[in-house]
């Protein structure tokens, strides 16, 4: 059975559970969120974010806030590729 989501489309037994088809389709459309220039390029800015925090090191109180606000981006990002719910 051949199944679609969004712009990918990916092979499931038909002898498969349900339940494996839907685990299916919840990664192709992981994957599809992944992709896309607005995630991998908000992504990738908030790594750069933390890891800048660190090059030039946390002396301060506005460093913390820094850090804290670079790592709720990428929170944010990671948790709008895991959730499952639909564009």
């Amino acid at each position: 059975m051949l199944t679609d989501t969004e712009d990918n489309a990916t092979l499931v037994s038909p002898f498969a559970s349900p339940q494996a088809a839907s685990q299916a389709e919840a990664k192709v459309g992981r994957l599809a969120k992944m992709m896309r220039i607005e995630w991998l390029g908000q992504t990738v800015a908030s790594l750069c974010w933390i890891v800048s925090v660190f090059v030039y090191g946390i002396t301060s109180a506005g460093d913390w806030l820094q850090l804290g606000a670079a790592s709720a981006w990428l929170v944010a990002n990671i948790a709008a590729v895991v959730s499952t719910e639909a564009d």
